[in-house]
């Protein structure tokens, strides 16, 4: 059996029976899917503000400290991805993972990206085609493992391929807000993964932080590579690439670098996996 691009997501999975179910993927203990309540949208917010405030340290308003939800304007107008591991109980009490989805009609509703606020992100914008913005990505301690990060990937890439997604983006970070502690991974991400101009996105210019501070082949790029964060690591090795300059973010004690990734390359990686599953239930 051949999965061409143009293969209808009802021909892969069936009519999905609800939005959630657009992504739903149950692989052992594991679930990946869209949030389908309130309820789960609350303990996806949850898990947010115990990774980014708690063990982090950034900087909560006082709204997100007395609730201990990490939630902005964007959260109602996107759709959340969760991982559930089912031994922790079903519903709420099973989200282990989490992202946060942002297409363009979401954008509008909105008044634009999350990331507009660090990166002219006109290339995306304008990129022809449905786009996509990636946030918020955390996973429980004691579930960040291969397993639980294969299971959001597989998850955007089946989101990624049922609405047609050309290109991916967000913002991905670097722990702390001192860039020259970072000087030898973000020169290495500069000199190596810069994309090209017609998606090279440009940090805001009054909040533009030089990457490449050390010449190249002054360093050694494995050493480099070795301290770059493992979520960059991932968007690397599915073919992303890092825009222009660098930006701190005072509030979440990061600094952050914006990536790209053309998505044929993940949904692609997905079809063939599950292409290859087909071929072993026919033999």
């Amino acid at each position: 059996m051949r999965i061409d691009r143009a293969d209808s997501e009802a021909e892969l999975l069936g009519t999905p029976a609800s939005s959630a179910e657009i992504v739903k993927v149950v692989a052992g203990d594991f679930e990946v899917r869209l949030a389908e309540n309130a309820a789960e949208i609350d303990a996806a917010q949850a898990l947010r503000y115990r990774v980014f405030y708690e063990e982090m340290k950034a900087r909560p308003t006082a709204e997100v400290a007395a609730r201990r939800r990490d939630f902005d304007v964007f959260d109602p107008a996107c759709e959340h991805l969760l991982v559930l591991d089912r031994r922790r109980g079903e519903g709420p009490g099973g989200i282990v993972g989490t992202y946060r989805l942002i297409r363009r009609p979401a954008a509008a509703k909105v008044g634009g990206f999350y990331s507009a606020a660090e990166y002219d992100i006109g290339p995306m914008i304008h990129y022809p085609g449905e786009v996509l913005e990636l946030g918020r990505s955390c996973i429980e301690k004691d579930a960040r493992n291969t397993a639980t990060m294969q299971m959001l990937w597989r998850g955007i890439a089946l989101y990624a391929f049922h609405y047609n997604v050309q290109v991916m983006f967000g913002c991905a970070s670097f722990p702390g807000t001192d860039p020259a502690q970072h000087a030898l991974p973000l020169s290495y991400l500069y000199h190596h993964h810069l994309a090209p101009p017609e998606i090279r996105v440009r940090a805001l210019a009054s909040r533009y932080v030089k990457m490449d501070t050390l010449a190249p082949g002054s360093y050694d790029a494995r050493k480099a590579m070795a301290r770059v964060p493992p979520l960059i690591k991932g968007y690397l090795r599915l073919g992303g690439f890092v825009g222009d300059g660098a930006v701190i973010d005072a509030e979440f004690n990061t600094t952050d670098v914006f990536i790209a990734v053309k998505t044929e390359l993940v949904t692609e990686k997905y079809i063939r996996h599950y292409e290859r599953g087909i071929r072993d239930q026919d033999d």
